[in-house]
């Protein structure tokens, strides 16, 4: 039996969820839409960049190193070049930071109508690609404050002061997934219409789902209490699922349950990720789908004042369920 078109659902596109949210805000600009309507563009660039790179020959290292001292491949400078271009041609943004780049850049002061900064990993996980594994864009939006001097200090900001955050997941399908500080909604790229379009909106991540996400390798480098954890989690039947790609690791754990996890290490004893490109941004996706964030028993991350653009950190993400979990073998 064919439904009528009135039984079939409406088709929201990313841009006219945006605007509608903005129309809802009173005293809105259309500022905010602009730049998120910039990440989208560079978004689907980037994900065709990705289909083709092989076809193209841009696998691979690109030949230099990061300021993390990290090989470059090739599709990090490509992408990192997109959202450069897209979100430098829109005049409300003041402030780019890439995880690739040294320092933060100034494009315009907020008297010039720079309101906003915005901070991306440009390609996380990009050392996946010669295999196919899914990659990811990671980013979030801050208020540029007049009052700090210079765009580091700027940009230095706690992540609770973010005003939106999200990821874009470039797999079997690109998925775009945005908080603007009211729930998390979930977008996918039509290349038939050439839009995100709305599948998903107020996600929730379940409370428990019996799923860990680590890399064991690390295990012996551990602190105590996360070898504690992974024993009493392997007793208690769960299951281990590391894909070695941040972003799709935290994309199966924000639909399915579970936790991810990124302890500190001998080797990185404050942790891997980076506290303002990776951990802040996720951490706000989770905490506004009712999970949890954390960076030690007592730290939650969006808490943490950066003292530096390029900071790490270590990461307990997930369910709620789970994370404490982790956090009473933690304290034990």
């Amino acid at each position: 039996m064919r439904r009528r078109a009135s039984d079939r659902p409406n088709i929201t596109s990313l841009q006219s969820h945006i605007l509608q949210g903005e129309a809802n805000a009173p005293g809105s600009t259309g500022d905010f839409t602009w730049i998120l309507s910039a990440i989208s563009l560079a978004a689907k660039a980037i994900a065709h960049k990705v289909r083709i790179a092989r076809i193209e020959d841009v696998l691979g290292d690109h030949g230099s190193a990061n300021i993390h001292g990290e090989s470059q491949q090739k599709l990090d400078v490509i992408a990192n070049e997109i959202l450069m271009t897209c979100l430098g041609n829109r005049p409300s943004v003041g402030i780019v930071a890439s995880e690739e780049d040294d320092e933060p850049t100034l494009l315009r002061k907020d008297a010039e109508g720079g309101k906003y900064g915005v901070i991306f990993d440009p390609l996380d996980g990009s050392s996946n690609l010669d295999v196919g594994v899914g990659v990811g864009t990671i980013f979030s939006i801050y208020r540029n404050d007049p009052s700090l001097i210079g765009p580091n200090q700027t940009m230095c900001q706690a992540g609770s002061k973010q005003v939106a955050a999200g990821y874009v997941l470039y797999g079997s399908s690109t998925v775009f997934v945005l908080t603007t500080g009211r729930g998390v909604d979930m977008f996918v790229l039509d290349p038939m219409i050439g839009s995100f379009v709305l599948v998903k909106s107020q996600i929730r991540i379940p409370t428990a789902g019996k799923i860990y996400s680590v890399n064991e390798g690390n295990r012996r480098t551990f602190p105590a209490g996360f070898s504690r954890y992974l024993d009493w989690a392997q007793d208690q039947g769960y299951s281990s699922r590391y894909i070695g790609s941040m972003v799709a690791d935290v994309h199966r754990t924000l639909l399915k349950g579970g936790v991810f996890l990124y302890p500190p290490t001998k080797k990185n004893p404050e942790g891997k990720l980076r506290l303002m490109y990776e951990a802040n941004p996720i951490a706000m996706l989770m905490e506004q789908a009712g999970g949890q964030a954390i960076s030690g028993p007592d730290d939650r991350i969006l808490d943490i004042q950066p003292t530096g653009i390029h900071q790490r950190t270590s990461v307990v993400l997930g369910s709620t369920d789970e994370v404490e979990a982790v956090v009473r073998h933690l304290r034990t």
